[in-house]
């Protein structure tokens, strides 16, 4: 019997014939991220934590900021809300007053009505009674007391005349003078009022520059400019008229109630003025 031997063969895989791989030496990198990422986190946490502390701090201003506001529109609030209460009991005091002081109130609405009604009255007796006058004088011009003469229109104490015959401004002051009058000086807001409604074209009144080079009155009174009773640009002393020698040196009322400066010879229509008799 003839005994084989055989070589027991291994497997390829027996650890005899497996070698170890090489040994790498490991880098110190990963190790130095290791140490390093504790600190990292934690300065990064350190940062983040004082971003939020300084958010938190200018968070909290403003919060204080926007409270003190609140407090004074409060404050403001409640001000106001005690003024309309005040207000409120003032209203309701005056409406008790008022309540209880009626019957004078009416009284005295009904006398100031009655004065009225007598003031009318008596204007209507003395203009009847001025007319009754003249009728009895034949209309001679006399006039008894509180009167005006025919053809004069009243204002309180005063009489005017509005003129229907143009002169220069000289024969037309020498004719008022002749009438036992002036021509007209203005000087209240009444005056000018009363005089405006009655003038509808260019009047000579009492008003010159001529005789001293500043403007004074006919009874040469000085006369205190006020730019509200002339026209926008006047006087202005204008030379070029063509009227002789002299500028602009007497004043009429313009169409629209304000004065302008004129030469003195020109020809217009004049207003006089004098006292009741």
């Amino acid at each position: 019997m003839t005994t084989e031997y055989h070589d027991d063969v291994e497997d390829d895989t027996n650890s005899f014939w497996t070698k170890d791989p090489p040994h790498v030496p490991r880098s110190g990198a990963p190790a130095l991220r290791r140490r390093l990422f504790p600190v990292v986190t934690a300065v990064a946490i350190l940062i983040l934590t004082i971003a939020l502390g300084a958010s938190y701090s200018r968070l909290s201003s403003r919060l204080w900021s926007v409270e003190n506001n609140v407090s004074n529109v409060s404050q403001s609030l409640h001000s106001i809300q005690q003024l309309v209460q005040e207000g409120a009991k003032g209203v309701e005091r005056l409406k008790f007053a008022v309540e209880n002081n009626k019957e004078e109130i009416l009284s005295a609405s009904e006398a100031l009505k009655q004065l009225a009604t007598l003031d009318t009255i008596s204007r209507t007796v003395t203009s009847l009674r001025c007319s009754f006058e003249r009728m009895i004088n034949n209309s001679t011009g006399t006039t008894m007391a509180g009167c005006c003469p025919l053809g004069w229109q009243p204002l309180e104490s005063t009489c005017y005349h509005f003129s229907r015959m143009p002169l220069s401004w000289q024969e037309a002051r020498d004719w008022c003078n002749g009438h036992e009058s002036h021509l007209a000086i203005l000087q209240s807001d009444s005056e000018w009022d009363f005089v405006f409604k009655h003038t509808m074209a260019f009047y000579w009144v009492g008003l010159s520059d001529e005789r001293t080079g500043k403007w004074e009155w006919v009874n040469h009174t000085p006369y205190v400019m006020n730019r509200r009773h002339w026209r926008p640009g006047q006087p202005d002393s204008w030379t070029n008229h063509g009227l002789g020698p002299g500028d602009e040196d007497c004043a009429h009322l313009h169409v629209d109630g304000r004065l302008n400066d004129l030469h003195c010879s020109t020809r217009l229509n004049f207003i006089c003025q004098r006292h009741s008799t």
